[in-house]
């Protein structure tokens, strides 16, 4: 053996015991916070021993999420073994939380989305989007936003996020030019994220939580009725802030010259437009229309499944390899959670808070609530926040808010999650971009604070005038 190949070996050994290093740190942070938040319930608050374990197993979730010590998909399977050992739940009320209906929906979400990606359809919709606005920079970066919108209606924000960086890379070499288009498509997917409920798991909590609190539900058509007026208003808003005083000079775009449409892709346009006519006539209209009375999720799921039916479909199964069931594994997590929650009562801790607050006006009761939660963004992820944070907030309003108001609390705080858009680790498209396109946190700030202001302002004036009346 050489020289050179046993520093290799070296090397590699030691980047080996580092990572191991590096995991058991992270494990030991987890557990001190874990065992402090115990303690303090404990002994300072006099919490039960129950409620105290359940903050301390919370804290240890939070922050292994935070820091990924451990794989994602681990960390979301804890609540199984630790909910039960410590009394919180039993295993059955714990596991049956990982096969909420809410997951299948976003099964044959992402399998839709594999088919899309396999095949460059993403491509052929950016390459039709780049013609038909100018090559300017401002044409530009509104091609990125609508085609990020587009591909959200059928698959998620960090998909989006990634299929769309490297044409966004490809453009031009002028450093201020890819930075403000990276940021369209971090931006852009973001905004994509809540146009369907199956853009972005918080969505999916947020679902799941209406149907296992009996609140009702909202079909995946409703969903889009409600929400693409916010994405129409907020890719507007987008475009004119990272196109400002940008010049007016046309690029050289020369990325999709080899692209062709396909049979392949045209069957799978077929598919997804047989998809969305399907959803749109078994979406109720009360009183007038009832629906076909099929289960979305199920509907969702049969044409995932379609995909690998030979000679229709385009996946082989060795393509479901690429399926995130981690996130499957995160929703189950969130679930648990809420769950948990519900059980030990733990929202009524927070309802004197709450009761404070509901002295205010709608509006400015609204206002709190979507500043807070975009100040927990830029600490927590948003799955994990949402998971949380819609717990609490169900169980702290449900003494002093009616039900449809709940539901609209609890739905403008699942938007404001997903429109943080102030730092690479506030939302995965932001982390995607910032370490693809090498963008500083400082200017990503910049750009994401106007941008996040101006979503609050109309999330607040579409909840008051739009939302509250389909809830």
């Amino acid at each position: 053996m050489s020289v050179k190949a046993i520093f290799r070996l070296l090397k590699r050994k030691k980047t080996r015991l580092k990572s191991k290093n590096e995991v058991l740190a992270g494990i030991l942070v987890a557990a001190f916070f874990s065992s402090a938040t115990w303690f303090i319930s404990i002994l300072y608050y006099q919490a039960s021993f129950q409620v105290s374990s359940f903050l301390g197993i919370l804290v240890f979730l939070i922050v292994l999420w935070t820091n990924s010590a451990l794989p994602l998909g681990v960390v979301s399977l804890l609540p199984i073994v630790l909910f039960p050992a410590f009394g919180i739940l039993d295993v059955k009320s714990a596991t049956s939380n990982y096969a909420n209906p809410i997951v299948f929906l976003f099964l044959g979400g992402f399998m839709l989305a594999t088919a899309v990606e396999k095949i460059g359809l993403h491509k052929i919709i950016a390459k039709s989007l780049l013609s038909r606005f100018p090559k300017t920079p401002k044409g530009i970066i509104t091609a990125f936003g609508t085609a990020s919108v587009i591909l959200g209606s059928a698959l998620s924000n960090s998909t989006v996020a990634l299929l769309l960086v490297p044409i966004a890379l490809s453009i031009t070499e002028d450093n201020v030019l890819k930075t403000r288009f990276l940021l369209a498509v971090a931006f852009g997917a973001s905004i994509s994220g809540i146009t369907t409920p199956i853009g972005t798991p918080p969505n999916l909590i947020f679902l799941g939580f209406l149907e296992t609190t009996g609140l009702g539900s909202i079909s995946f058509v409703g969903w889009m009725l409600l929400m693409l007026p916010l994405s129409i208003s907020m890719l507007y808003v987008m475009i004119q802030i990272l196109s400002y005083k940008l010049g007016k000079e046309e690029l050289k775009i020369d990325a999709f010259d080899d692209i062709t449409i396909t049979f392949e892709h045209k069957k799978l346009l077929f598919f997804i437009f047989l998809l969305l006519v399907i959803l749109l006539l078994n979406s109720p209209v009360k009183p007038i229309y009832q629906g076909l009375g099929f289960n979305e999720n199920v509907i969702l799921l049969a044409f995932g499944l379609l995909m690998f039916i030979p000679k229709i479909g385009l996946l082989s199964w060795e393509d479901s390899r690429s399926i995130p069931y981690e996130i499957i594994f995160l929703f189950g997590a969130g679930f648990c959670v809420a769950m948990a929650i519900s059980k030990i009562q733990l929202g009524d801790a927070f309802a004197p808070i709450f009761a404070y607050f509901s002295t205010l006006p709608l509006l400015l009761f609204i206002l709190c609530v979507c500043f807070f939660v975009l100040f927990l963004t830029m600490f927590i992820s948003s799955t994990a926040l949402s998971a949380i944070l819609l717990s609490v907030l169900y169980a702290s309003t449900k003494e002093f808010l009616e039900p449809n108001y709940q539901s609209l609390i609890m739905l403008i705080a699942t938007i404001c999650i997903g429109f943080s858009f102030l730092l690479p680790f506030s939302t995965p498209p932001n982390a995607i971009v910032a370490n693809r396109g090498n963008i500083k946190p400082l200017v990503m700030f910049k750009f994401g604070s106007v941008l996040s202001i101006f979503g609050i302002i109309l999330i607040v004036i579409f909840s008051l005038a739009y939302w509250q009346w389909f809830l």
